[in-house]
């Protein structure tokens, strides 16, 4: 081996591995919400871009709920947020309590069972 290939090996950096949450700058796992989708029956395909757009979701809706929940606590004179100031947030915010109401994501109807002809 010339020494000039040697001391090119060398310069040449390693690239590391970044995970899917570090790339699209999330703190959630998007793998895990990955694997998630995959091991429940929902769907069949799924796009590579799927689960990080359902975990910014899921990070978005936790970030809004912990900001209203935080803002409930400082009301309260309290520092910690208790489970108590997030369900009063969540009763608070219109949006929210709409979002979570029972009955907000109703199972889909069974298609009538057409007769053959």
């Amino acid at each position: 081996m010339s020494p000039r290939r040697h001391l090119w090996n060398c310069r040449r950096s390693r690239r590391h591995s970044l995970s899917r949450s570090t790339r699209a700058e999330l703190q959630f796992p998007v793998s895990r919400v990955d694997r998630l989708l995959r091991e429940g029956q929902g769907a069949y395909r799924l796009s590579s871009a799927t689960p990080v757009f359902l975990t910014a979701v899921l990070e978005y809706l936790i970030a809004n709920i912990l900001d209203l929940a935080g803002k409930e606590a400082c009301t309260n004179h309290r520092v910690r947020i208790s489970p108590e100031h997030v369900e009063m947030a969540l009763i608070n915010n219109e949006n929210l309590r709409r979002l979570f109401q029972p009955g907000a994501f109703s199972q889909p109807a069974a298609s009538p069972h057409l007769p053959e002809k």
